[in-house]
């Protein structure tokens, strides 16, 4: 179930009985691992760094996800936490500060995510309407299984009825979501394939673009420091991945005159193609 040898279950084990809390094993059919009956756990279990990495996870999660059950939590850690050490975990605690809210942008994202949410927990289905990347709209029943944040993007894991098969919703592109009072009886769950490394690794090549420094700081979203190299003062020239599809010439078009393509040749020529029609529109 959790892809994991023998070998680390032992490990995570003895790192538990390490850590002070009682472990009893029982052999033979219906035996296995257990915490000792009638443990309590001890306050001092917890380091200054485990409460608070506990409290910097909740508390950021509690930006963009609320409820009773995280405000909870997060009461129930600050209980472990004793006087002469708050100052120190308050102060730890906010040496990383995650803020999931958007500065700006769809307002429906923070409902959206309580409605999905609650669906979740109790296994409801979800109406709702769904655009695809062109703007049309078709209306969706689905049974949601999982809330994703990729790259500062919410999405939804469901099994649509009208695609018989799961999807990954992208929030932003969702309309009209409202829970229906139909339960419905969880499936063999797939999990969305999130990590694309290394088909995209397959797929980009590298074409080299001339950046102003102006829009440097967006270009490092894509490719790391070590693929730019100075062009006089005011430019850099950058060893970019790129993808011959209309997202990956948009990303480029969006540093607008800061931005120009220098080879292959027929990229370059493409990007020619696709100004002059843009500009026709403004004849």
């Amino acid at each position: 179930m959790f892809e994991v040898s023998p070998r680390t279950i032992y490990r995570d084990i003895d790192a538990i009985n390490m850590a002070g809390i009682p472990v009893c094993s029982a052999s033979g059919v219906g035996g296995g691992f257990e915490i000792m009956q009638n443990y309590k756990l001890d306050r001092k279990v917890f380091s200054t760094a485990d409460l608070s990495a506990i409290l910097m996870g909740l508390s950021s999660l509690s930006n963009m996800i609320r409820g009773d059950e995280l405000v909870n939590a997060l009461a129930k850690v600050k209980s472990f936490i004793p006087a002469n050490r708050a100052k120190d975990i308050e102060l730890k605690a906010n040496q990383i500060y995650i803020d999931l809210s958007p500065w700006m942008g769809n307002g429906n994202i923070q409902p959206y995510l309580e409605i999905i949410k609650t669906a979740l927990q109790e296994s409801k289905l979800l109406s709702f309407e769904y655009a695809d990347r062109y703007g049309n709209k078709t209306a969706r029943i689905a049974e949601p299984y999982q809330l994703v944040l990729k790259n500062s993007h919410w999405y939804w894991q469901a099994y649509c009825h009208k695609r018989n098969d799961f999807r990954l919703f992208r929030l932003s592109r969702t309309s009209n979501l409202q829970i229906q009072e139909e339960s419905f009886t969880p499936r063999d769950y797939q999990k969305p394939q999130l990590d694309l490394t290394d088909i995209l690794e397959t797929m980009q090549t590298k074409i080299k673009i001339r950046i102003h420094k102006s829009v440097m700081d967006r270009a490092l979203d894509y490719c790391a420091y070590e693929h730019f190299s100075p062009d006089g003062d005011e430019h850099y020239n950058v060893s970019f991945p790129f993808i011959e599809n209309d997202y990956y010439y948009n990303i480029l078009f969006s540093f607008g005159d800061k931005c120009e393509c220098l080879e292959p040749e027929n990229i370059r020529t493409e990007f020619k193609r696709r100004i002059a029609k843009m500009a026709a529109l403004y004849v």
